[in-house]
């Protein structure tokens, strides 16, 4: 795990922006070497990680979101992972809260379909170019994407019809009616 891998990046590309390293920074410390970038850099910058032998990160962990409303934004987050030199790689893209939009990633690592997925359905960021894009943990009648911090949670109407009816069945047998 070296900073050095960010180094080598941003030489690769001047358009990164290394995270602060733990001497470097006040707040927030970054234990994972790491840099942000601009969405529109994402995808040469995924295919030369994945392909270059120095960095080869054949494995992608995890892509994430984080809500930062107060600077309406999100974070998009991608933890890479390298096999072969056991060493890792976070990388960040910045979008606007919305209208959240970056490229996908499956073409370069098919693991990311399901993370994509996941963050679209709980955050709405949207991955174009995905294959597949659609709600996988929240209903398609769902309104909303939980993970936000402004989230509301409005019981859906299919919901409540529902535990009315399961109420309405035990009625009765003494078994959690409302007094």
């Amino acid at each position: 795990m070296s900073w050095e891998l960010v180094d080598r990046l941003r030489r690769r590309f001047p358009q990164v922006e290394p995270f602060p390293r733990r001497e470097e920074a006040k707040a927030p410390v970054y234990m994972t070497p790491g840099a942000w970038m601009p969405a529109d850099r994402l995808l040469e910058v995924c295919r030369f990680v994945a392909a270059d032998p120095e960095f080869a990160m054949d494995y992608l962990s995890f892509v994430t979101g984080v809500d930062y409303p107060q600077e309406q934004r999100l974070d998009v987050v991608y933890h890479l992972f390298s096999f072969r030199h056991r060493h890792e790689l976070l990388l960040k893209v910045r979008v606007p809260r919305d209208d959240p939009r970056v490229p996908s990633v499956t073409g370069i690592w098919q693991g990311a379909d399901w993370h994509e997925r996941e963050a679209y359905d709980l955050l709405g960021i949207t991955f174009e170019g995905h294959p597949n894009l659609r709600r996988i943990m929240m209903t398609d009648d769902w309104v909303g994407h939980p993970l936000r911090k402004d989230y509301v949670f409005e019981d859906p109407e299919w919901l409540r019809a529902l535990a009315e009816q399961r109420q309405r069945e035990i009625e009765g047998l003494g078994l959690g009616e409302r007094t």
